[in-house]
């Protein structure tokens, strides 16, 4: 549950989530963020995780786990996509992305190819659901 605090708070914390997602890769330090928002380095962690329900570390992880299926789906090989997304190794990367979605790296990349080829784009990942659902009920009718 969030919790509740000042508009001005808010907007600060906004910011500083902002400084966060805008260089996820370079690795923004906690006392930059915290310095953004105006707060202390744990004032800042306690009240963005009550804000926005994450901590900051969890904030940029997600945003990196994101950003890399994004990559990985396209022709880009594990090792550029973990440096990219500014891991410093390809152990830790690997582990964490098993940790998020079940499987390693490569077993995702293998599975986007089998499902969309090789030369799918990585935009054919983004079909949004509500549009899918249409696509097929407009499919279903055809057939009937």
């Amino acid at each position: 549950m969030a919790q509740l605090i000042h508009d001005d708070t808010f907007r600060r914390l906004c910011r500083a989530r902002d400084l966060l997602a805008a260089d996820y890769q370079s690795g923004v330090l906690l006392t930059q963020a915290a310095r953004e928002a105006c707060l202390s380095e744990f004032h800042f962690h306690r009240l963005f995780r009550g804000t926005f329900g994450e901590t900051p570390h969890d904030f940029l992880t997600r945003l990196r786990m994101n950003r890399a299926k994004l990559m990985l789906a396209s022709e880009r090989t594990v090792t550029e996509v973990c440096f990219e997304i500014g891991y410093e190794s390809l152990g830790s990367f690997s582990s964490k992305f098993r940790a998020q979605f079940g499987r390693s790296p490569v077993e995702f990349q293998r599975e986007v190819r089998r499902i969309f080829g090789y030369s799918a784009p990585w935009r054919v990942l983004m079909i949004p659901t509500c549009y899918l659902q249409v696509l097929t009920a407009e499919q279903k009718t055809r057939i009937e």
